[in-house]
């Protein structure tokens, strides 16, 4: 059965960003249900930040248009007839932590789908969940784990960056396998749609983790300042970067 969605399915189902009404009401509900907290902890948090420094706010600028602009552009997907994006949250997630790239992932998501009918409304839960939440989470956790280990700053970014990405897609992917598969199917269809993707996904994971490391020793090297008491400082804790 997931074959035959990749080979019959119309092409924007099966994008990172899942298209407007392809998954039933119940679950679009489901995942908004579980995408919203991440949302109203991150708006707090980027309130209650930008007002203790005011330095936030470019990099909160910068973060959230580099969001924007690599999860927009498109990869074709030949097995699938559809196509790949980066993610860019783990990169967010680095700078400013995963609850706050997760707002940035959301509005991305929903800039895209208002003005370029990437993705939908009804989808948008689902497409925060996987990309702006799974992908937040992921890289600055592999991040995190990297440097308290020893990693120098950019092959800890570089790790983040892959599997922020691959962790995006795996959601994804699990949940339009929740959704559309037979009663009894949900593994084989879930198998199908990882393996449409990979042939596309694996190399622009590690684009994805080339750029994040880059754009991350580009920070660190130019403007300082917009990193001072950062994640990337070494000595703090996971519970400081998300506070």
């Amino acid at each position: 059965m997931g074959v035959a969605l990749f080979v019959f399915a119309p092409k924007p189902v099966l994008a990172m960003h899942i298209a407007e009404g392809i998954l039933p009401a119940g679950w679009a509900i489901g995942w908004y249900a579980v995408a919203i907290p991440f949302l109203i902890i991150g708006v707090r948090m980027i309130s209650k930040k930008t007002q203790q420094n005011r330095k936030l706010i470019p990099l909160l600028g910068l973060a959230g248009a580099a969001v924007f602009l690599i999860s927009v552009f498109p990869v074709p997907v030949p097995v699938a007839g559809t196509t790949s994006h980066p993610a860019g949250t783990p990169l967010a997630a680095i700078l400013l932590g995963p609850f706050i790239a997760a707002v940035l992932g959301a509005i991305a998501l929903l800039f895209q789908a208002l003005f370029l009918s990437h993705g939908g409304l009804s989808t948008w839960g689902a497409n925060i969940l996987s990309m702006a939440v799974v992908g937040s989470f992921v890289g600055f956790g592999v991040f995190f784990v990297l440097r308290k280990t020893g990693v120098s700053l950019m092959p800890a970014a570089f790790a983040a960056g892959v599997l922020g990405d691959w962790a995006t897609y795996a959601m994804t992917s699990f949940e339009l396998a929740s959704a559309l598969a037979a009663p009894g199917g949900f593994w084989q269809m879930w198998g199908s749609l990882v393996a449409a993707f990979a042939p596309t996904q694996l190399p622009l994971g590690f684009l994805e983790g080339l750029f994040t490391a880059g754009v991350v020793g580009a920070i660190q090297q130019r403007r300082p300042d917009l990193l001072a008491g950062g994640l990337l400082a070494r000595k703090q804790t996971a519970e400081e970067a998300i506070r």
